[in-house]
């Protein structure tokens, strides 16, 4: 590729005045720290710009910097490959046309249909068929060449020209600082070892591949952003297609985003020529941006990896196509989320609305709200090719044999895949700052009363930093501002549709208006303690039974057996740490000794034996102790309604064919049993029923066996879900009432021993009463639906036979 033009960058630079000290900002965009910091070395790197009503010549002298390119606005000399000139699209494209990969792709399709088309007769005589396989392979090529050019130019982003780089900086920036009015905050300490790291994969020509979790559109532009801002190569940001809508899909494909579908199917073309893309992007040293969560997290916390693009970045490096590429994983955490309101409607079961440019218009009133600040934390970048060798070399270890493990096999390939995007958010998790909504949305929603007084109410934060501190987590500061005055902030950015306040007490005082919304903030911290919620969910099924001290302790194996089930229950759900089940236990009863929490009885060897809440969390009312319950009920709640909900799967009496229910109807069931229960007292929270957490339950059951699934490859046929073997309940021949007995039963019991308890719920009895005649209710109202007439899709729902059948036709017909 040529090289670009280069523009003449001013020999000084201006001192740009961050959170009141003198930073210095140099022509290629080093951040020079001040020589006074405030504790964590934390900078605001995009400031609040001026707005013309409020200051018309500081207005106008910003524009006047960024349109001549003054200083670090020239974004000259940036650290990484060249791709502001002319002609770089079109090279792109020219360059992607001639991966190996690709047209050993298109001739291998071509060939495929020669072959069909031969024995079809569709090639004329059989003297002449030679002739016309190779005339007919050419015309197949050249037409899969006209797609796949045309595919290429819809996919790869067009960063050409540098001005409308710096058109598009100036006018994102004005608009996110009008929405996060106090800017993108980094550390200093980070972002000087990202532009290191940068200068050296430059002169390697290696690719700086950026993987961050994924909570809002704002992510992107932060990250694109603070790229810009410290003189280093923007990244091709993969981003789905339901984005590229007239006008911004073709703004944000000059800004860098690389569109592709949000599934592929089993087009090999676009698979292949996603993955010569991206090879081309590595092989040149482009630096690369995709969200290793996929989607936008609706729920607060990290999502588990999703593999598809992974995948890719994987091939290209194990394959040897590519020498390597640097990884950095990337936390971005917000005051507030643009799209939490949103993200709740989906979550009760509202269709998400396609975007389109009027939607995106009309969310202009969002931009000038005050919603506190970013935080982005970069984790040090670590090479894939050194990755990928100790993985190797771990493997080649732990088998003890002669030679090396070839890991481009199916099963090793696949563990190195999950091992690498599990790792990824581990590095996001240990980089992530804690903000202070998030502090304040946790203890508003681990309080057993209804609400908290202010002094409390500080208290309880003062408290949890020191915990998030303690168990190795990051809290935002505030240059050493008094926690009230960081209450009071983060109070503010939440405002009153979330936080409510008494009027008229002695002492002011706090509640959560909406639980469902602030549930988004609490479970930002639930990944820190995620072992503690899980031993105190555990001992719990003894505490609450009430009695003396000694009455509820817990022995050391039955707690061991309850954690292990609940961590199973939860790993769809959550990351653990890697040192193993029993050695995680084992710490923590340490961590929750040394705090005061737990007492635990030990034989002269030092192995725990038993253990039970101490004296002094009983004398404060077990408040630490129901804190990390409070943590992780609402997740032992969700997935105890999926389960009850499976009760209502079992074919009624009448119901003499095997049907094969609709997925998607059946969580929406779920969800609507799981309301009702809500509403009548027999739920404690009802974030309990979002789609999110019902969806990973469901995942769960199918993983575990306790359902059958069958997803089908016809978008015109809903994927269906049946009770497998030896765990369809039975019902009462004479009453048709389920019995609430069998492995499914026992299943929803051992999780009903860790939920907390509540007016309705001292025993089983309720359950095993009103909450399955409900559940019951629901899914025959699921097996009328399924058999109903007119139905488009009850063929392919009453059994596998007919299923595949019309499978069969479809595939035929294309």
């Amino acid at each position: 590729m040529p090289p670009p033009k280069t523009e003449s960058s001013p020999a000084s630079a201006p001192d740009l005045d961050i959170l009141g000290d003198q930073v210095t900002i140099h022509p290629t965009g080093y951040v020079e720290p001040p020589a006074s910091q405030d504790e964590g070395h934390e900078r605001n790197l995009v400031e609040h710009m001026a707005r013309f009503r409020e200051s018309p010549l500081d207005f106008l002298r910003e524009v006047s910097l960024h349109v001549s390119g003054t200083g670090w606005r020239a974004y000259d000399e940036v650290l990484g490959q060249p791709i502001f000139y002319s002609g770089f699209s079109e090279n792109m494209k020219a360059a992607v046309m001639k991966t190996p990969m690709l047209r050993r792709r298109i001739e291998d399709l071509a060939q495929r249909r020669v072959e069909v088309e031969e024995q079809w007769g569709l090639l004329g005589d059989e003297k002449d068929i030679f002739q016309n396989k190779v005339r007919r392979k050419t015309e197949i090529e050249a037409s899969l060449q006209e797609v796949a050019l045309e595919l290429t130019d819809g996919m790869i982003c067009k960063m050409e020209s540098k001005r409308f780089i710096r058109g598009a900086y100036y006018l994102c920036t004005q608009l996110l600082t009008r929405a996060y009015h106090q800017g993108i905050h980094v550390s200093s300490e980070e972002v000087l070892r990202l532009r290191a790291v940068a200068e050296q994969a430059a002169k390697k020509k290696h690719s700086i591949v950026f993987l961050p979790c994924h909570r809002s559109h704002v992510d992107y532009v932060s990250l694109q952003l603070i790229c810009y801002r410290l003189g280093i190569a923007l990244p091709t940001v993969v981003a789905g297609d339901n984005l590229n809508f007239p006008v911004i899909g073709s703004f944000l494909q000059h800004a860098g985003a690389m569109w592709i579908r949000r599934s592929f199917g089993d087009d090999a073309l676009y698979t292949t020529l996603v993955q010569s893309y991206i090879d081309t992007l590595l092989q040149n040293g482009f630096n690369f941006e995709c969200f290793i969560e996929g989607g936008r997290s609706r729920t607060g916390k990290l999502l588990s990896p999703k593999f598809g693009i992974l995948s890719f970045l994987l091939d290209s490096v194990l394959s040897g196509r590519v020498d390597d590429a640097i990884i950095c994983p990337v936390s971005t955490q917000y005051d507030k989320v643009i799209e939490t309101e949103s993200y709740i409607s989906e979550l009760l079961g509202q269709p998400k609305p396609k975007e389109n440019l009027q939607d995106f218009l009309s969310a202009s009133s969002v931009l000038s709200l005050k919603l506190g600040r970013v935080d982005v934390r970069f984790h040090e970048p670590w090479s894939l090719r050194d990755f990928i060798n100790g993985q190797q070399t771990r493997k080649d270890q732990s088998l003890a044999t002669e030679g090396r493990t070839n890991l481009q096999t199916s099963e090793n390939r696949g563990r190195l895949l999950r091992t690498l995007g599990f790792k990824v958010l581990s590095d996001i998790n240990a980089v992530s700052v804690v903000m202070p909504t998030a502090l304040i949305g946790t203890v508003l929603l681990t309080l057993r009363g209804r609400g908290v007084g202010k002094s409390e109410l500080i208290r309880r934060v003062e408290w949890l930093s020191e915990r998030v501190k303690n168990k190795g987590g990051r809290v935002a500061h505030f240059a050493g501002a008094p926690t009230e005055v960081v209450v009071d902030r983060g109070l503010e950015v939440l405002g009153s549709g979330l936080v409510g306040v008494v009027d008229g007490l002695p002492e002011t005082t706090y509640y959560a208006v909406d639980r469902f919304q602030l549930s988004f903030y609490r479970n930002m911290t639930i990944h820190l303690f995620i072992t503690e919620a899980l031993v105190s969910a555990a001992m719990y099924t003894r505490v609450k039974q009430g009695g003396g001290p000694d009455n509820q302790r817990i022995s050391f194996d039955r707690l061991h057996d309850q954690v292990y089930f609940l961590s199973q229950l939860f790993r769809g759900e959550f990351i653990y740490p890697t040192a193993g089940l029993l050695a995680n236990l084992n710490a923590t009863l340490r961590g929750l000794e040394r705090d005061g929490v737990i007492t635990v009885s030990r034989d002269p060897a030092g192995k725990a034996l038993s253990a039970g809440l101490s004296d002094t969390e009983r004398k404060n009312g077990r408040e630490n102790f129901d804190f990390y319950c409070f943590l992780i009920w609402p997740f032992i709640e969700s997935t105890w309604l999926g389960a009850v909900a499976l009760m209502g799967l079992t074919p009624p009496l009448e119901q003499k064919d095997e049907v094969w229910l609709d997925v998607a109807k059946t969580q929406d069931a779920a969800q609507l049993l799981g309301k009702t229960l809500y509403h009548q007292g027999d739920l404690s929270y009802f974030e309990a029923v979002n789609k999110e957490t019902l969806k990973n339950a469901f995942q769960l059951f199918e993983d575990e066996g306790i359902v059958n699934l069958h997803k089908s490859k016809d978008k015109k046929v809903p994927s269906t879900i049946k009770l497998a073997e030896g765990w369809t309940p039975k019902r009462d021949p004479a009453t048709g009432n389920i019995i609430p007995e069998g492995n499914l039963w026992s299943f929803i019991e051992t999780i009903a021993n860790s939920r907390r308890e509540g007016k309705n719920r001292r025993d089983g009895a309720t359950v095993s009463t009103r909450v399955l005649v409900l559940a019951d209710k629901v899914g025959r109202q699921l097996f009328e639906s399924a058999a109903a007439p007119g139905n488009a899709a009850v063929d392919a729902l009453r059994s596998p036979k007919k299923r595949r059948r019309k499978e069969m036709q479809t595939k035929a017909r294309l």
